[in-house]
């Protein structure tokens, strides 16, 4: 397969995920406002609850936004052409490998 098209391959998919996270940031954007620490309102355990359950949605957004900002990237290789070589030796990456995840940058003997 020719680099034009892996990249046309890719392309859509990474269009589609890139969509499908950042619906799923928006539809949980309310699970990561603040927490009401109004002791008069909930119990002690009842907050401790809240605030991991705020942590852990902080967490899974971060890791979210992570992967938008790599998807993006590979967009933007696509863009210059420069997607599905390895960024050190640039040779092409197999396209099992951008099969797994099109986001990687190297080959494997450039990631090893």
């Amino acid at each position: 397969m020719d680099p034009q098209d892996v990249a046309a391959y890719f392309a859509p998919l990474l269009r589609l995920e890139l969509s499908e996270l950042q619906q799923a940031s928006d539809d949980t954007a309310e699970s990561r406002k603040s927490v009401e620490l109004d002791q008069q309102s909930i119990g002690r355990l009842s907050r401790m609850d809240a605030m991991q359950n705020l942590a852990m949605a902080s967490a899974v957004e971060a890791r979210r936004h992570g992967r938008m900002w790599a998807i993006a990237a590979a967009l933007g290789r696509i863009d210059t052409g420069d997607f599905g070589f390895c960024e050190d030796c640039g040779q092409p990456i197999p396209f099992e490998r951008l099969s797994l995840d099109p986001t990687f940058l190297r080959c494997v003997s450039c990631q090893g």
